[in-house]
């Protein structure tokens, strides 16, 4: 029988025991599961609540947005109305980049991935009818983030809604652009500065707003693992706490507003590892690397969303059941907020139906299926335990790599990051097309 590995290459054992947690450990990790600090405690392994969602469930926050304003606003009316407990703003490519719908590089482009902002009449409208103060808002904005974050504050003052009041999130992250994603507009080191001006501008004016989502989700579509995933994650916050500091701010002012972005994919014991680690991971860092005191600069928060390259354009509604699993591991890794994939996403922007059914597959995990009632309910398990250590390890050695080579920007600017997730893709890729790694549904012909 041939060795069985993962998608991320890891060899898998048919059965797991204790001896396989103590073997695995990372450097610095616990000794054995039993002595794992409970959920809310330092490293946050199990997660950054003591109870979790027993206190209050994770965000629905289905990201949405097309065409017009108005269009937009009319679909986020809806997603409220049918229990949406946040929203999530999609832009067009035009406004990712800093240009008006009317310039002719928006050509073909306006409102087809995203709505199109173009000034404070646009913002106006595409919130009209939704109270700020009661619903908090995450922008999926990088390059141009400050200018749309100003908006959005300015219609919330328009609304009557204090400072204090104004919560939600920017992404923020301009390094993931470079690495995956593309919609960059300055070098990075200007870029960077434009980040953590936003981030002294948020800590004087906007104590509650959620300054920058470092993510990880589009490296991961793009094809890194899930180590890797972690790894590049990480390494680009420690950029923006090093050039947060640089800049003279204090990491306690900062770091209690810096939350995260991860995709969950289908190896669903491996996701809910990933995010275990990744907390894990990132309280180590705050404390040991940058000294940071207060608990909530240890906690990494983080919103997921399901993944985006794993549905399939054939026999979509099998993208529900993959929607369905990817949320569920999310939840048993302690998520903060979760936006569900429609199964028609593989097709286009999705339709209203589908829409609620994605919203609807949240619900029925929080409501019907008992899960939240327990904190870190896979804890323990040696399978999980191991894994969680598996994944630091890994990741804390690309980590290594990455700071030897002279940080994330160095990386980045070098293509180091780039070649990395190129080639864990090229490498899923070609085990899908010899059909070693089955896509139900798709015709994929096993050589």
């Amino acid at each position: 029988m041939t060795d069985v590995q993962n998608d991320s290459g890891l060899p898998l054992k048919p059965v797991y025991s204790v001896e396989d947690r103590r073997a695995g450990r990372a450097e610095g990790a616990p000794a054995a599961p039993q002595d794992e600090p409970l959920p809310g405690a330092f490293p946050f392994t199990r997660g950054i609540h003591k109870d979790m969602y027993r206190g209050r469930l994770w965000t629905m926050r289905q990201y949405a947005g097309f065409g017009t304003a108005a269009e937009s606003n009319q679909r986020y009316r809806f997603l409220l109305k049918q229990g949406q407990t946040g929203l999530s703003v999609a832009f067009d490519l035009p406004t990712q980049i800093g240009y008006d719908s009317d310039d002719p590089m928006a050509n073909g482009e306006v409102g087809k991935v995203g709505v199109a902002i173009d000034s404070l009449v646009d913002m106006e409208i595409l919130l009209r009818d939704i109270p700020l103060e009661r619903v908090s808002t995450s922008m999926t904005i990088n390059a141009t983030a400050a200018m749309l974050l100003l908006l959005y504050q300015l219609v919330a003052e328009k609304q009557g809604c204090p400072p204090d009041k104004i919560t939600g999130t920017v992404q923020n992250d301009i390094l993931k652009e470079y690495a995956a994603r593309g919609t960059y507009i300055f070098p990075p080191k200007p870029s960077m500065r434009l980040i953590t001006d936003l981030f002294a501008y948020c800590a004087e004016n906007l104590p509650n707003w959620n300054t920058i989502s470092i993510s990880g989700y589009h490296m991961r579509e793009a094809g890194s693992t899930a180590a890797e995933e972690v790894a590049l994650t990480l390494s680009h916050a420690i950029a923006y706490v090093e050039a947060a500091q640089a800049a003279g701010l204090s990491v306690d002012d900062f770091a209690p507003r810096v939350s995260f972005f991860f995709a969950c994919h289908m190896d669903f014991f491996e996701e809910v590892a990933k995010f275990r680690a990744a907390r894990r991971m990132w309280a180590r860092i705050m404390r040991d690397r940058f000294h940071a005191a207060d608990p909530r600069s240890q906690a990494l928060r983080f919103h997921t969303q399901t993944g985006g390259v794993t549905l399939t354009a054939q026999q979509p509604l099998n993208n529900i059941v993959r929607t369905t699993l990817e949320a569920m591991s999310a939840v048993l890794g302690g998520t903060q907020s979760l936006h569900t994939n429609a199964y028609d996403e593989a097709l286009g922007l999705p339709s209203e139906a589908a829409a609620e059914i994605a919203l609807r597959t949240q619900q029925v995990i929080g409501y019907e299926t008992a899960v939240p009632l327990v904190a870190d309910p896979l804890g323990g398990s040696y399978y999980v335990e191991n894994l969680t250590d598996r994944v630091e390890e890994e990741a804390l050695a690309i980590m290594a790599e990455i700071d030897e080579l002279g940080g994330a920007v160095a990386c980045i600017e070098a293509g180091g990051t780039q070649r990395r997730i190129a080639d864990s893709a090229y490498r899923l890729q070609r085990r899908i097309e010899a059909g070693e790694r089955v896509v139900v549904g798709s015709r994929r012909r096993a050589r």
